[in-house]
C-alpha cells in the first residue's frame, strides 16, 4: 500500500517507522512533564522533602538544592546518554541501539518507584532513565532523517518534536487523574507507566526497516535497497528496476564511497574543512538557544510558577499549556514544510521574545498574587510564548539537527549538538530555583534576550536546508559563493534555481523527461563524488 507526495511513491512504512521511533520524544515528553507535578503531591512531599511537624504536608517542602537535583539529575543522564548514542547507533545500528536504550530506561523507572524515604534513589533513577533518553534523542532524528523519503522528510522528522510535547500533555493529564491518590500511588503510577512507552518503541522498532544509510557504510546494499523500496512502498521484484529506488542507491552509495576515503572521529568534527566545525558549532548552538528560549522554564517548573501567581489549580492551568504546546506543534510540521527552515525560526525566536517580556514586566511591575488580572496576564503571555515556540524552534531544531551535517560524521555532529541541549538542559533545571529565589519573574528577561540572540544566530549562520536531499545539503556548505541568507534560492550545479530543482527532481520521479535531466543529474553526482 503507498501513497503519492509531489508524484512520488511513499509508503505506508515510511509513517509507521516516523511515528514509532518518535515514540523516543514521547518519552523525554512524559519524562520532563511528571516531575512538575510529582513535586507538588502529598505523599511524594511527605516520602522525599524536609517536613517541621512529621505526617503534616503543610509544613514540608523542599530545599532549594534538594529540588534542584531531583528535577535536573534526568538531565545529567542524557547529557551522558546523547554522547553514548552515536557510537551505540554506528555499532548496533539505529534499530537496536532504540531497543537497548528503551531497556536502560525502564531500569531507571523501576529504580524509581522501588523508592521509599530516600530521595537520593528517586534522583539516581531518574539519572539511569535519562541516560536512556539521552541515547534515543541522538538515536531517533538520525534515523528517521536517514531513513524517511526527502519529500516528507522534515515533517517526519517533525513527529519526534511533537511526540515530545504529546508526552508532556500526557503526563500532566494523568497526573492530575492520580494526584489525590492518598498513597504513593499518585506518583508511582505516573512513573511506572513510562515502563508501557519503553516497550512500545522497544519492540515495535524491531518490525521497522534499518537505515539504508546505515546498512549501505556496512557493506549491505541489497538490504539498504530494501529498506528504501519498503519506505516507498515498492515491492521487492519492482524495486530491482524502480527509476526512484536505483537513483537514491546510486546516490547514497557515490556519497558512503567517497566518505570511506576519510576515517572520521570525534576530532574530524572540528576541523574547518568542507565547514565541518562551522555545523558543529551551529548544531550545538541552535540546540543550546532552543533551551535557553525558556520553554522547559514552564515544563519542569510550571506547577510551582502558577501557584506563586496565585491560581487555585495550577495542575489545570499545566493542562492548557501542554495542550497548546502539543495542538501547536502541528501547526509547526505545516510552517517548516511551507516556509523552510530558517524563516519560521528567525519570526518564532522575535515572537516568543516579545510575550516573554509581556511576562517578566507583568509580574515584575505588580504582585501576581494580589492582582488576579496580572496573574492571567501572565498565564496567557505564556501560553502564546509556548504556541510560538511549538511552532518554530520545538521542531524546527530537532530537523535541522537530521540534515545539517555530512554524512561520515553526521552521527557524533548530531551526537554534540544534542548534548549541548542536554548541558543547558541541566543547567537550567538545577539552577532556576536559585535564579528565580533571587529575581523573581524578571528570569523572563533573561530567555527573551536569549530567543532575539536565537533569530540574530539563525539570520547569519543557518542555510535553507529545506527540499534538498542530505548529499546537496552538503554540497550547499561548502559552496563559497552560497551565503546564508542566499541560501533559500541556491541549489545544485546544473540547476538555475532551488525551483528548478525541485521541478526538476519531481519531473524525473514522476517520468516527466526534461531536457538535459541527464546532464544535470551527472554533475550533481560528480559534485557529491568530489565533496564539494
Amino acid at each position: 500500500m503507498k501513497h503519492f507526495v509531489q508524484g512520488v511513491p511513499i509508503g505506508w512504512v515510511a509513517i509507521m517507522l516516523a511515528l514509532l521511533a518518535s515514540m523516543g520524544g514521547f518519552i523525554f515528553g512524559y519524562d520532563t512533564g511528571q516531575i512538575s507535578d510529582i513535586m507538588l503531591m502529598d505523599d511524594f512531599l511527605l516520602r522525599f522533602a524536609t517536613c517541621s511537624t512529621p505526617g503534616d504536608v503543610s509544613t514540608c517542602s523542599f530545599s532549594t538544592v534538594r529540588e534542584g537535583l531531583i528535577v535536573s539529575l534526568l538531565s545529567i543522564g542524557t547529557l551522558v546518554g546523547a554522547l553514548l548514542g552515536a557510537p551505540t547507533a554506528d555499532f548496533l545500528g539505529r534499530r537496536y541501539a532504540m531497543s537497548a536504550e528503551c531497556v536502560i530506561f525502564t531500569i531507571g523507572v523501576i529504580i524509581q518507584i522501588a523508592s521509599e524515604r530516600v530521595w537520593q534513589q528517586f534522583a539516581v533513577g531518574r539519572f539511569v532513565s535519562g541516560l536512556g533518553v539521552g541515547a534515543l534523542s541522538a538515536a531517533v532524528p538520525m534515523y528517521q532523517a536517514e531513513t524517511a523519503p526527502s519529500q516528507i522528510r522534515g515533517t517526519l522528522t517533525a513527529t519526534y518534536q511533537l511526540f515530545i510535547t504529546f508526552g508532556i500533555l500526557v503526563a500532566y493529564c494523568i497526573s492530575i487523574g492520580t494526584r489525590d491518590i492518598s498513597n504513593s500511588g499518585s506518583w508511582r503510577i505516573v512513573v511506572g507507566i513510562g515502563i508501557l512507552w519503553a516497550l512500545i518503541l522497544g519492540i515495535g522498532i524491531l518490525f521497522m526497516p534499518e537505515s539504508p544509510r546505515w546498512l549501505a557504510a556496512h557493506d549491505r546494499m541489497e538490504e539498504a535497497r530494501s529498506s528504501l523500496a519498503r519506505v516507498r512502498g515498492v515491492s521487492e521484484e519492482e524495486a530491482k528496476s524502480h527509476h526512484i529506488i536505483a537513483g537514491e542507491v546510486e546516490e547514497i552509495k557515490s556519497s558512503i564511497e567517497y566518505e570511506r576515503q576519510v576515517r572520521a572521529g570525534w576530532i574530524d568534527c572540528f576541523k574547518p574543512k568542507n565547514k565541518t566545525l562551522y555545523r558543529t558549532l551551529l548544531g550545538m548552538s541552535l540546540q543550546s538557544i532552543q533551551q535557553l528560549t525558556g520553554a522547559n522554564y514552564f515544563f519542569y517548573y510550571g506547577a510551582t510558577v502558577f501557584k506563586s501567581v496565585g491560581l487555585s489549580d495550577s495542575f489545570v492551568t499545566q493542562i492548557i499549556l501542554g495542550a497548546v504546546n502539543f495542538f501547536c506543534t502541528f501547526g509547526g510540521m505545516y510552517v517548516l514544510e511551507r516556509f523552510g527552515r530558517r524563516r519560521p525560526l528567525i519570526v518564532g525566536g522575535i515572537w516568543q521574545s516579545i510575550w516573554l517580556f509581556v511576562f517578566a514586566a507583568a509580574g515584575t511591575s505588580v504582585d501576581p498574587t494580589t492582582h488576579p488580572g496580572i496573574g492571567k496576564l501572565m498565564i496567557v503571555s505564556a501560553c502564546m510564548f509556548i504556541l510560538g515556540y511549538a511552532m518554530t524552534w520545538a521542531p524546527g531544531v530537532w530537523i535541522l539537527i537530521g540534515e545539517t551535517f555530512p554524512t561520515r560524521t553526521r552521527a557524533k555532529q548530531g551526537s554534540l549538538s544534542t548534548a549541548a541541549n542536554w548541558i543547558w538542559n541541566f543547567l537550567l533545571a538545577f539552577f532556576t530555583p536559585f535564579i528565580s529565589s533571587a529575581i523573581n519573574y524578571r528570569y523572563g528577561f533573561v530567555f527573551a534576550a536569549c530567543n532575539l540572540t536565537g533569530a540574530v544566530v539563525v539570520y547569519f549562520f543557518l542555510y535553507e536546508s529545506s527540499d534538498l536531499s542530505l548529499e546537496s545539503v552538503n554540497m550547499m556548505y561548502t559552496n563559497p559563493n552560497c551565503k546564508p541568507w542566499t541560501s533559500g534560492e541556491w541549489a545544485p550545479p546544473g540547476y538555475s534555481s532551488r525551483q528548478d530543482l525541485i521541478d526538476q527532481t519531481r519531473a524525473a520521479e514522476t517520468h516527466k523527461p526534461l531536457t538535459l535531466e541527464e546532464g544535470k543529474m551527472e554533475k550533481l553526482s560528480e559534485s557529491s563524488a568530489d565533496g564539494s
